[in-house]
């Protein structure tokens, strides 16, 4: 398989870099300081954030994860893998650019299996960074996607045994 990069992809690596040098690096503890000077940290996004997406978008660096080129930047996964690497050297870099989760997994399934309703209401926001989305398990005892939280037992009953779950 040839891993060598497209020239789309070597501009928009370039063009990612700098961006990240420029704003993202030396904004990060102006991002702290505005995010420590909150009442609490779910008061809002810091006014950093929203100055630096706009600067995104304007440079053409939203929406980078998107594979439909309707909405995104029409990348393939080993397209879109170097560009993750430069933003993943950050903590606030993936939200500037609308590249983060939980909204990029909700992004995708709005783009494939939502409805014209659904997509005006939600996706169009999450595209434009409008709004936030999540996720979240609601499961009797423990709330995880991790398997060790399985709570499980086995009985022998006979020549039979009987295993009894709940996740």
């Amino acid at each position: 398989m040839d891993f060598s990069y497209s020239p789309k992809v070597q501009e928009l690596i370039r063009k990612l870099s700098a961006f990240m040098e420029k704003y993202i690096y030396p904004n990060e503890k102006v991002y702290e300081e505005q995010l420590n000077a909150q009442e609490s940290r779910w008061s809002g996004v810091p006014p950093i954030i929203e100055e630096l997406k706009e600067k995104a978008k304007k440079e053409g660096l939203w929406n980078l994860f998107l594979p439909d080129s309707e909405y995104g930047a029409g990348l393939t996964n080993v397209e879109y893998a170097p560009l993750c690497e430069i933003m993943g050297r950050s903590l606030i870099a993936p939200e500037v650019f609308n590249c983060n989760a939980p909204d990029t997994g909700n992004m995708e399934v709005l783009v494939r299996y939502g409805s014209e309703e659904q997509k005006q209401k939600w996706l169009v926001p999450l595209l434009n960074g409008e709004i936030r989305s999540c996720f979240s398990m609601t499961e009797p005892d423990v709330a995880s996607s991790d398997a060790t939280n399985i709570r499980a037992s086995i009985i022998r009953d006979g020549d039979e045994y009987v295993i009894t779950g709940r996740k």
